[in-house]
């Protein structure tokens, strides 16, 4: 059986890799539909110009998709994913998944109650292939018990080409909530905790004062019995370089350590350089062809009722320490 999902709302560019990784997947986009025309469109039309627009959002819930992908305007996508979930579609979600703790608590809900999958792809590592090889190697104990992370996640501001609701607090939801959600979860997965406790967390406006509501600096740590993480996000990625941002981790073990360096390598061609030194062995390895499982897991999950992509409740764990974060960083909590 061939899986088909819809896409809702299209308001960040993320709806792209969404919606090409589960094409390779095997699953079949039966439509979309978005709020007006976002910045979006033109590219998502030159990319999927076989997928039909849908005229509404009732049309695209009365699919017989699975599935609903949605990449709306932060603040919305919990809203989105509730009503897909009750017209009975399970929900990939672009991060981050929620903006505030009582969407979260919504989401928690209706989850229970219908029984539907409400997933976010992470796509710092779900779209990543040298975490997929990290991965690999953690999990065969290349580097001994993970005893912290460094997680740093630049980001090129591109202002000219960014909607009103990215400079809006209440619509895109904190920089902490936002990108800080990616190496929340990454943390979480490489160390193989079940949750952990925020215990600093900072956000500012250091180089947009035309912007107040922007945030764009942002750091926090986590801390468990056995791990610790630290966080950096920012938006002053420089023109000169060749992509979007010099996005790192490094995951240190008690018997080695293994640096990411995913997108970029300042000198070195390509992406996906992973760097691993243990006992014996100090190389860098090309990950690039490691592949990206998440989206044929998901699908597998979709189809066998399963939890193989991601753990229903690893995803609110990331989500609720994200927004603690934040609210911390803002002096709410």
């Amino acid at each position: 059986m061939t899986l088909s999902f819809v896409v809702i709302g299209i308001d960040h560019r993320h709806a792209y890799g969404m919606t090409e990784n589960l094409q390779k997947a095997g699953a079949r986009c039966c439509g979309f539909w978005t709020v007006g025309s976002p910045g979006t469109l033109a590219g998502w039309e030159k990319r999927f110009a076989d997928i039909p627009r849908l005229p509404t959002l009732d049309a695209a819930l009365e699919t017989d998709a699975q599935i609903a992908v949605i990449s709306a305007v932060p603040a919305d996508r919990a809203a989105l994913a509730i009503r897909a979930m009750e017209a009975g579609k399970d929900v990939m979600v672009d991060k981050p998944g929620c903006t505030d703790f009582a969407q979260l608590a919504a989401l928690r809900e209706t989850v229970a109650l219908t029984g539907r999958i409400w997933s976010i792809d992470f796509s710092e590592r779900f779209e990543v292939p040298s975490v997929t090889l990290a991965t690999e190697l953690v999990q065969a104990g290349a580097i001994g018990r993970v005893v912290q992370t460094v997680g740093l996640g630049p980001h090129r501001l591109n202002r000219a080409t960014r909607p009103d609701w990215f400079f809006r607090r209440a619509r895109y939801g904190g920089i902490l909530t936002d990108i800080g959600s990616h190496q929340i979860d990454q943390f979480l997965h490489f160390t193989g905790a079940e949750t952990a406790r925020v215990v600093m967390a900072h956000v500012a406006n250091h180089a947009n004062p035309d912007d107040p509501e922007l945030q764009d600096f942002g750091e926090l740590s986590l801390r468990t019995p056995d791990a610790s993480g630290y966080v950096r996000v920012d938006w002053y990625t420089p023109d000169a370089l060749p992509n979007w941002g010099d996005g790192r981790l490094t995951i240190l073990g008690t018997e080695g350590y293994i640096e990411l360096r995913k997108y970029v390598d300042v000198g070195h061609p390509g992406t996906d350089h992973l760097i691993l030194v243990n006992g014996t062995r100090c190389e860098r390895i090309d990950a690039s062809g490691a592949g990206l499982p998440y989206f044929a897991r998901f699908l597998t999950d979709v189809a066998e009722r399963s939890e193989t992509a991601m753990p229903q409740r690893r995803t609110f764990t990331v989500m609720d320490l994200a927004l603690t974060a934040q609210a911390m960083a803002e002096g709410r909590a």
